[in-house]
């Protein structure tokens, strides 16, 4: 299996932040370890936030944007700096012109169809959504199917007590949202729930 290209194979999921948040927020990840960020188009004002985390972390993290359903939110997100995206769906043509202009895309999916047809696409990250509805069980059948070079992610319900089945079962890593980041939360509770995270995951691969 190839190693994914995030340091941390763990994406912090921001859903529902803020611009005047992101900053403080995105800075306690990185400090943590984490070196990939994404922040959902479905947060308020998307575009100032991921801009203003790539200008100020690009250097040491992967800054992108989620729940990306569009060719223009693609555009947009080239437009701001964002290094990739990822999908909740699959659609081809999306992750096809995502690749044409040069981002990563971790594409969602459900089925080893949908999966096939991602890769198909060009997709370099595969993200099964939502994991907490497939279970680990679900991730070892794809693997035994899948090509092994490729990344896969799960995402979804993902939490720190069960970030180690998944691994187990042939995951590379998770896309962690909300028992990571809750909109207006203290910046404590971000980083304890991001060294949670880290310290499941450390203990897993040494």
């Amino acid at each position: 299996m190839s190693a994914p290209i995030f340091q941390l194979p763990l994406v912090a999921i921001l859903r529902g932040i803020t611009p005047d948040d992101t900053l403080a927020h995105v800075g306690a990840l990185v400090e943590t370890g984490f070196d990939a960020i994404e922040v959902p188009l479905n947060s308020p004002r998307w575009e100032d936030s991921i801009a203003r985390a790539q200008q100020a972390f690009g250097a040491r993290a992967w800054i992108g944007g989620g729940t990306v359903l569009r060719e223009q939110q693609v555009d947009a997100l080239v437009e701001i700096g964002a290094r990739f995206i990822v999908t909740p769906n699959t659609r081809p043509a999306l992750i096809r012109h995502a690749v044409d202009r040069g981002l990563q895309v971790m594409a969602g999916f459900a089925t080893a169809s949908e999966a096939f047809d991602a890769i198909d696409a060009g997709a370099q990250m595969l993200k099964l959504f939502p994991a907490a509805t497939y279970g680990p069980g679900h991730v070892r059948a794809l693997r035994s199917v899948l090509p092994r070079e490729l990344p896969l992610y799960v995402v979804g319900g993902v939490t720190p007590d069960s970030l180690a089945s998944y691994l187990a079962a042939g995951a590379v890593g998770a896309g962690i949202g909300g028992d990571l980041y809750q909109p207006a939360q203290p910046l404590q509770r971000t980083r304890e729930q991001a060294q949670a995270f880290l310290q499941a995951y450390r203990t897993t691969h040494g």
